[in-house]
């Protein structure tokens, strides 16, 4: 009688010690409830949606702030810079909420051609661009200016992921399979974007590159190659271009050439500086003031610390590592390898974008004109991002258990206000029709099949809302299928 209740006890036993203790006290409750928030199917969901939106309308507040100044006394309108910004979030908020909602195929099939029109609009960059600061990045159209290797990062996340995923199905996912062809790809495009004398960017698509290799699994070798590689391409373009030999200079001895090469280094610094621990206040920043260069873009970190201090600046680096955790918790939970490949490019990118620029702005790293992902000022980068976040919604939306807790939702406030005016997007769906034998539906009071109220009002809320979750229903289905 004893002997399975022992061994029952025992196993229990085990598995607690395999667990570990158990947490105790306040914190340890606080730990527990961290623990099953961050267990939920939908926390990747709503972690990239909530980081973005935090990210982009604190990105949108700042450049406003930094960009006041400089745009009164260039155009005589403060708010000139902003409103173009404005424009941008206005384009890439529906954008993102397009690509939120798009297959897995779209974005298998999007990285060919985008990766051909990128090529196309760098090699237009050679020789029609526009030369600013020592790069040449822009093709100017009118009033708009566009940088085409901002969306070569997203279509090498694409084609790349697509083409190792094919290859992982296949089973020839051996690091020999890689050298065609994936590293001419991404050695076409870093060398057409140093040819446009752009570092920061080559940077960022290398970033890329390696990202895809760690997923697939490649060896300690290859990374160290293209590591020395890349090394040897960096000290390359440094030599040759004195501006940039003036930058690696002022990184390291900033205060010694604070008026020369460290002007920019030093002035950020000192915008951080003297931020203190809650800032001086928004927009009461004086760095602006014609001290810092490119306040609204390069630098905007060092306004932000100026004005919103240290607590504002740990802000947006939690902001930034939240939304890291949530690629990766993508890219770990799907058994999809494109899905993986991309969510982990995706992350690499933002993440590492966003390290390059704050250590640039505190003095880790030399200063390359990387921006700040959604936050600094510049639509050809913030266009791409939120087509990459919205692909990180639709992947996390199909994570396991995503969708069985999205139907249980229920519909949005906008689907139940289209469902209330008979516009569901549904067009051409057949009606739900209620399966139920026409015996059982006579057999029912006519008070209960009209509703409570004996009017039809409550059976009518009833048909519209079980309608829309049937064809929620049909949606997972499909996408599933």
């Amino acid at each position: 009688m004893t002997g399975p209740a022992t061994g029952s006890a025992g196993a229990a036993t085990a598995r607690k010690e395999r667990q570990g203790p158990e947490p105790v006290g306040w914190a340890g409750a606080q730990l527990a409830a961290l623990r099953e928030l961050l267990a939920r199917p939908l926390t990747s969901y709503h972690l990239v949606l909530g980081c973005s939106a935090l990210l982009l309308a604190l990105g949108l507040m700042m450049v406003l702030s930094a960009s006041s100044i400089e745009a009164l006394q260039r155009t005589g309108d403060p708010f000139y810079w902003f409103l173009k910004q404005v424009t941008s979030v206005a384009i890439g908020l529906p954008l993102m909420w397009v690509c939120s909602r798009l297959p897995q195929r779209f974005f298998r099939l999007a990285g060919y051609p985008l990766m051909g029109l990128s090529i196309l609009g760098l090699l237009m960059v050679i020789f029609l661009g526009q030369e600013l600061l020592g790069a040449q990045r822009w093709i100017v159209i009118g009033p708009f200016s566009v940088q085409p290797s901002e969306p070569a990062k997203l279509a090498l996340v694409l084609w790349g992921a697509d083409l190792l995923a094919t290859r992982a199905r296949a089973g020839r996912i051996e690091w020999r399979q890689l050298l065609i062809p994936l590293m001419p790809g991404v050695a076409l495009l870093a060398v057409l974007v140093m040819l446009g004398r752009d570092l920061g960017t080559t940077l960022v698509l290398m970033m890329i590159f390696l990202a895809l290799l760690w997923v697939v699994g490649a060896p300690v070798r290859l990374f160290g190659g293209i590591l020395a590689l890349l090394a040897l391409a960096t000290a390359t373009m440094i030599v040759v271009e004195p501006y940039r030999l003036g930058r690696l200079t002022g990184f390291m001895h900033v205060w010694e050439t604070a008026q020369n090469e460290g002007f920019q280094s030093a002035q950020g610094l000192m915008a951080i500086g003297s931020g203190g621990w809650f800032g001086l206040g928004l927009g009461a920043g004086r760095q602006k003031w014609n001290y810092v260069p490119h306040a609204e873009s390069d630098f905007i970190f060092s306004i932000l610390g100026e004005e919103l201090g240290l607590m504002g600046t740990l802000v947006v680096v939690a902001l930034f590592g939240l939304l890291g955790y949530a690629g990766l918790r993508i890219a770990i939970r799907t058994k999809d390898p494109f899905v993986r490949l991309s969510a982990a490019a995706v992350t690499a990118w933002i993440a590492g974008q966003a390290v390059v620029n704050i250590g640039a702005v505190i003095g880790v790293f030399p200063v390359t004109g990387i921006p700040l992902p959604l936050v600094s000022y510049g639509g050809s980068a913030l266009l791409p991002t939120l087509a990459a976040l919205g692909m990180l919604v639709s992947f996390a939306k199909q994570e396991p258990g995503a969708p069985e807790a999205l139907a249980a939702r229920g519909p949005g406030p906008v689907a139940r206000a289209l469902s209330w005016l008979g516009l569901n997007g549904r067009a051409g769906r057949r009606p739900v029709i209620s399966r139920a034998p026409a015996r059982q539906q006579a057999a029912r009071p006519r008070t209960a099949r009209r509703g409570t109220t004996g009017n039809g009002r409550g059976n009518i809320r009833e048909k519209i809302r079980e309608d829309v979750r049937e064809n929620i229903r049909e949606d997972v289905r499909e996408n599933r299928e």
